[in-house]
């Protein structure tokens, strides 16, 4: 049977997608994890006194972003290699919900109202 190579194009096309988005995962993660450094800095401009080490929940969502986006990467590479293997033994049965792209975004979703909450707690 002859595979069409449309289709391997496709599934590489998927894999760079999710490498893109582990690394904006990643990249977002830091930014957000070093937000509280810079909340930090900003409270303490002007003043003697030393301002405590708190991050806040900042260190722990961005932290939580930046695995979110290794397991990305990781799993994406996992799926890649299954759907290949899968086409050259030529039992593909077509594309099904993506468990991982679902997983993503419940995670993101729930981090979304981490952050939420916690922008609300920390404007009192």
């Amino acid at each position: 049977m002859e595979q069409d190579p449309r289709t391997y194009f496709a599934a590489e096309r998927t894999l760079l997608a999710w490498v893109r988005t582990g690394l904006a995962l990643m990249g977002f993660g830091f930014v957000v994890a070093k937000f509280g450094l810079f909340l930090r800095e900003v409270q303490g401009l002007g003043q003697t006194v030393p301002v405590q080490d708190n991050y806040g929940l900042s260190l722990w969502i961005g932290t939580g972003l930046v695995v979110l986006g290794v397991l990305a990467n990781a799993l994406s590479v996992v799926r890649y290699r299954s759907i290949v293997r899968r086409l050259n033994a030529g039992v593909w049965d077509g594309a099904g919900p993506s468990s991982l792209a679902i997983a993503t975004a419940l995670v993101l979703a729930a981090m979304g109202l981490l952050v939420a909450a916690y922008l609300l707690h920390s404007a009192r």
